[in-house]
């Protein structure tokens, strides 16, 4: 198997960093060969054809009911300057299992070669999404923060802050992916500070001298001792200025940790630190964060969210030159896509079909719009904070 530089280094060099860049991308570089090949042949023996080609996933990892759709502004990207039409659900759009969220149209040796970029750009940034959606649902309205960049190759980063921003996340770690969002990056103080510093309280004292006023004191408190104690000792030397504890406890003194945030909060109230918050993290997902959501007030979620399950999209053709087509286990021809604006529910169906009125009374819309027009953009880009709005209300609504 030959390999490509794509003007990163020379035959043999090593790029800086393993990654690729965007005329690799938009050139069909990270393609698999077998779609490049594919359209060899095609060129070959003069052969091509217009046809549909539907994204939509099969089945959702871990039994997810529902899924939180993202990528489609980069999708949108990949294929500018690309003789194709796209159709797509918004970003955040929360979808199930079989639904055809986009469609492309055209000449499948203009854009074929280019499924492998477009089902990765939806694939992780969808999981990372859902699955922060998950945690926000799970925290009932308590904040929860992305801390899990140093899970993923950091030029993921700001892909991962996106995601988990547009999935419901209150803030994200990394300086360049905050930046991104337009919102300032979130942090408490690193067990590398105290540690160097030798003491908790030294560290937390040079930290609040160091740093400016809108940086929110935050003291950890599980390097060296109780977190109890700790907690106590934060809040006696700060005073009104501490703002929370984060209880990051290692999995090897966990034990308990509901009862731990519950002793730590009763022996704050009870000296008159009411005020202190308590945020938990380290090993977070949605089912401890329901757990401990009625005692907490805020979370720090890593590794469930930079690593979340992909969504395993799949890009297949359901038409060809106006004749419906598909291979074994999908559906043929083009089909619409509508949902309940009231429950969020889905309805599948043949191109033209009029929706029928949902359970739950309802008037489902047309859920696909124009993306891509001949490869110029046919809609306004949203900000990561509109996409966002429309994350939380569905939650809201699937909550409700």
């Amino acid at each position: 198997m030959s390999q490509s530089s794509g003007g990163r280094g020379g035959s043999g060099g090593a790029r800086p960093f393993h990654l690729a860049g965007d005329d690799e991308i938009k050139g069909g570089r990270v393609s698999d060969v077998y779609f490049q090949r594919a359209v060899a042949a095609l060129k070959h023996a003069d052969l091509d054809a217009r046809v549909v080609m539907e994204v939509r996933a099969g089945s959702l990892p871990d039994g997810w009911p529902w899924a939180v759709l993202v990528g489609c502004d980069e999708v949108a990207r990949l294929f500018e300057g690309v003789p194709v039409d796209v159709d797509s659900a918004p970003e955040g759009f929360v979808f199930r299992a079989g639904d055809p969220v986009m469609t492309m149209t055209g000449s499948y040796s203009a854009f074929g070669e280019l499924e492998t970029a477009a089902l990765g750009m939806l694939c992780q940034a969808s999981g990372i999404a859902t699955k922060s959606a998950r945690c926000v649902a799970a925290a009932a309205g308590k904040p929860v923060f992305n801390f899990g960049a140093r899970r993923m190759h950091p030029g993921l980063a700001p892909l991962i802050a996106r995601s988990a921003y547009i999935g419901g996340c209150a803030g994200v770690a990394t300086v360049a992916g905050a930046e991104q969002l337009g919102i300032p990056p979130v942090g408490t103080i690193p067990h590398a500070l105290i540690l160097v510093c030798g003491d908790m309280v030294r560290a937390l004292t040079l930290f609040d001298e160091a740093m400016p006023a809108d940086v929110s004191r935050v003291a950890l408190v599980d390097t060296f001792s109780d977190e109890k104690r700790e907690a106590l000792a934060a809040a006696e030397a700060l005073g009104d200025r501490l703002f929370a504890v984060r209880l990051d406890t290692p999995s090897s003194r966990r034990g308990d940790m509901l009862a731990i945030v519950r002793e730590v909060r009763w022996e704050l109230d009870l000296r008159g630190h009411d005020k202190v918050g308590i945020i938990v993290s380290g090993g977070l997902d949605e089912d401890s964060i329901e757990e401990l959501a009625g005692s907490c007030e805020g979370f720090g979620v890593g590794t469930s969210i930079s690593n979340a399950p992909t969504v395993n999209f799949a890009m297949d053709i359901v038409e060809v030159d106006g004749r419906p087509i598909a291979k074994r286990g999908k559906w043929s021809g083009r089909k619409d896509l509508h949902q309940c604006p009231e429950c969020l529910s889905t309805q599948v169906l043949p191109m033209g079909e009029k929706p029928q009125r949902c359970e739950c009374g309802g008037r489902p819309r047309a859920a696909l719009h124009p993306l891509i027009r001949a490869g110029e953009p046919a809609s306004a880009g949203e900000t990561p904070q509109d996409v966002r709005d429309r994350v939380l209300a569905g939650l809201r609504i699937l909550s409700g």
